[in-house]
């Protein structure tokens, strides 16, 4: 298992035998910065594999020459079907170049500041209040509107009345029109008793009587 965590720098297994596995191959990477034939022997010695042995010498010690410790990591991946067992992936610290990146980025430095019993009052003081609105303030915009539409209720009855007042009038008037139109003209009477006017009298000129002997 160290010689292929070691070829290909990531293994998945059980979390019992990465625990292990741990303890086992950490130890040989602090022996392999130190280039020497005594190291190489005694690296030789535990994982008899002579290619495992020149990679861990050549590229492994050299990236991970300034790490003090810890140059594995263990990452849980949840239980097995069969036996249910805890599995996990073991690899090496240095080739997980997502994670290199997070740690690369420029973290902003954090600062505290000490308050003191007196800050902390006048900082509470300090906070804005919010602020209390009048019930008033809030009504009187009702009641106007309330007023304005009762006044133009009022109006618009008084404006009706008046209208229906005009039309009865119009046809009243139209109806006592009609009925001077319909009812005939009552024949003048004439007073008997008074005094008949007689028609003039044709004067017919008076001839002189004739005598009797002309006659």
């Amino acid at each position: 298992m160290s010689v292929s965590l070691i070829k290909h720098k990531r293994i998945f297994t059980t979390l019992a035998k990465a625990k292990e596995l741990r303890k086992y191959i950490e130890p040989l990477i602090t022996k392999s910065k130190e280039d020497t034939t005594n190291s190489r022997r005694i690296v030789f010695q535990n994982l008899k594999d002579k290619y495992a042995v020149t990679e861990l010498f050549k590229e492994i010690s050299q990236k991970i020459g300034d790490r003090p410790g810890g140059y594995t990591r263990i990452i849980k991946t949840g239980n097995r079907l069969g036996d249910n067992a805890s599995m996990c992936m073991i690899e090496l610290v240095d080739y997980n170049e997502l994670m290199l990146k997070d740690k690369k980025a420029p973290a902003k430095a954090k600062t505290r500041r000490s308050r003191k019993k007196s800050d902390v009052g006048t900082a509470k003081d300090d906070s804005p209040k919010p602020q209390i609105v009048q019930k008033k303030a809030v009504k009187e915009p009702a009641v106007e509107e309330v007023s304005e539409a009762v006044g133009t209720e009022t109006e618009i009855a008084e404006v009706t009345e008046i209208q229906e007042t005009e039309a009865s009038e119009m046809t009243e008037t139209a109806k006592t029109e009609e009925i001077t139109e319909t009812e005939p003209a009552e024949p003048e009477i004439q007073d008997t008793d008074s005094p008949t006017e007689e028609p003039p009298i044709a004067k017919t000129p008076i001839e002189p009587s004739k005598t009797e002997e002309e006659k």
